[in-house]
């Protein structure tokens, strides 16, 4: 499958009046911040919401962002691959700011979650660490699990995927509630 079409920050600032946005990354990560008038719809909840999707694809343009780039890359090969045809923005939301461009956060926001790499990369050194410790302190069969670590690591880089990554997703820090869902699904309907 070829890769998606990308806009860089400066065309999509220009364009944003007319494009639908769709922010793929978790709940937490867009409360901390998001580009204007961007819809989240995390990328493991994508396939509930392919019919509004795909009708808002129909009345114009959809640019699909992440944190970097590699979740809006996935969700726009899963839009395609429902023939719906999406840009992801290049960089994600951390190009976006790095350019100087206004990310918007919810009102009464106080607290940001941490963004899923960074929570990634905590959670993986935290139990390497506890591996190594552990295989130290009480027996060298525990240092399997930072080993185990390092090879999913390496498949990750490998495949441009993230097991962890997944899993952390469903952490009730990283989840929208059902009516959030439901609210910005009818949103995008109604856009």
């Amino acid at each position: 499958m070829p890769t998606p079409a990308a806009l860089g920050t400066s065309e999509a600032r220009t364009r944003l009046h007319e494009l639908t946005v769709i922010d793929v990354r978790t709940p937490g990560e867009y409360t901390g911040g998001h580009l204007p008038g961007a819809l989240n719809i995390p990328l493991d909840r994508i396939q509930r919401a392919l019919p509004d999707i795909r009708h808002a694809a129909g009345r114009g343009d959809v640019l699909v962002v992440c944190a970097s780039g590699a979740r809006s890359e996935n969700a726009c090969r899963i839009l395609a691959e429902n023939g719906i045809d999406t840009a992801t923005l290049s960089g994600g939301t951390g190009a976006w700011a790095a350019d100087g461009h206004e990310l918007h956060r919810p009102q009464g926001a106080t607290r940001a979650t941490w963004g899923m790499e960074r929570q990634v990369r905590f959670s993986a050194g935290t139990i390497v660490l506890l591996g190594l410790l552990l295989g130290l302190l009480v027996h060298p069969a525990f240092q399997i699990l930072s080993a185990g670590i390092a090879a999913g690591l390496v498949f990750s880089a490998l495949t441009n995927t993230c097991g962890m990554a997944a899993m952390l997703a469903k952490l009730p820090h990283n989840r929208p509630r059902a009516a959030d869902l439901d609210h910005t699904l009818a949103r995008l309907r109604n856009r």
